[in-house]
């Protein structure tokens, strides 16, 4: 997986764990494509400011990774919803409702009233 994926699902598990600058950081940064000096302007600080924060702020994410393991746990799931969902594929024994539920586990969306 690439880093810039690896990121993204770091932030999603674990960003609600930061503060709230460290957020606006790492959002501006990776959801906004945000140039460092950009990010620095917009929140008044310098951009080795901005550099050291994104930096510790991804530290941390990471730290938390390593103690709760749930990125590694999503990636395995999903890996293997996968490779459910190509085998029945292959198989043709998936109807529309399996094919409903893997799909719904792959994206970690679940339809209401289900």
């Amino acid at each position: 997986m690439d880093e810039i994926t690896t990121q993204h699902l770091l932030y999603d598990l674990y960003g609600s764990l930061l503060t709230e600058r460290q957020r606006q950081v790492l959002e501006d940064r990776l959801f906004e494509d945000h140039s460092l000096q950009e990010i620095a302007e917009h929140l008044g600080i310098s951009r080795q400011g901005v550099h050291d924060l994104f930096s510790r702020s991804m530290f941390q994410l990471e730290d938390y990774e390593k103690k709760l393991g749930f990125v590694q746990e999503y990636i395995k799931r999903r890996t293997l919803l996968l490779k459910l969902q190509k085998r029945l594929s292959e198989k043709h024994a998936m109807d529309e409702e399996i094919e409903r539920v893997i799909r719904e586990l792959i994206d970690g969306e679940v339809e209401p009233n289900v």
